[in-house]
């Protein structure tokens, strides 16, 4: 044996060598986590800040109204372009179940809170499973729809994501949902570059 493997003493199982300083205190080591990372350093700079959030905050609540008047140019970039107006106006024109998941999912839940159990098992196992079923049935059926009709009448155009896009429309309520509908329920659509 060398003579340093015999200075080496054993160390008992878990051992672990000290660090060298002293563990910081709580409040030692939260001091640098309390500021926040793009605080400013002059007034000047925490006025730019504010300027600039003022004119982000004014900008979406014109995006909002506009969006509820039907301006196309203040449209988010996954609303704007022809397929997804006629997805739009697709899903608008008709009547579903779909759109009337949140009140069915409330009178579901004020159900529950009847005090009889054969009506609360009713409800959770065959109403509450029926009305899923049915509105994911819907948003298929209306998925592949508008992917077979955006493939003929808008052969050009890109079409990823419309079929998605029209079941979640179909999903809000026909008053709340943005953009606007343009069309009546019933009305009879005519895509755009026909």
């Amino acid at each position: 044996m060398t003579s340093s493997a015999s200075s080496e003493t054993p160390q008992p199982k878990g051992y672990t060598p000290k660090k060298g300083q002293p563990t910081p205190k709580r409040s030692e080591a939260e001091k640098g986590l309390r500021r926040p990372l793009n605080a400013p350093q002059t007034r000047r700079e925490a006025y730019r800040q504010y300027r600039e959030r003022r004119s982000r905050e004014s900008q979406r609540a014109a995006q909002r109204s506009g969006a509820r008047k039907g301006e196309e140019q203040t449209f988010r970039p996954q609303d704007l372009g022809p397929v997804r107006a006629y997805a739009r106006d697709f899903v608008d024109s008709r009547r579903s179940v779909s759109e009337f998941f949140l009140y069915f999912s409330l009178a579901i839940i004020l159900l529950l809170f009847v005090p009889m159990p054969e009506l609360q098992l009713g409800v959770t196992y065959i109403v509450w499973p029926a009305m899923m079923v049915s509105i994911v049935a819907e948003g298929i059926y209306v998925s592949n729809r508008i992917k077979r009709d955006v493939r003929r009448y808008f052969p050009d155009e890109e079409t990823r994501g419309v079929g998605f896009y029209a079941a979640m429309r179909q999903l809000q309520i026909r008053k709340l949902r943005l953009p606007k509908p343009r069309v009546r329920v019933g009305e009879s659509i005519i895509p755009a570059n026909r």
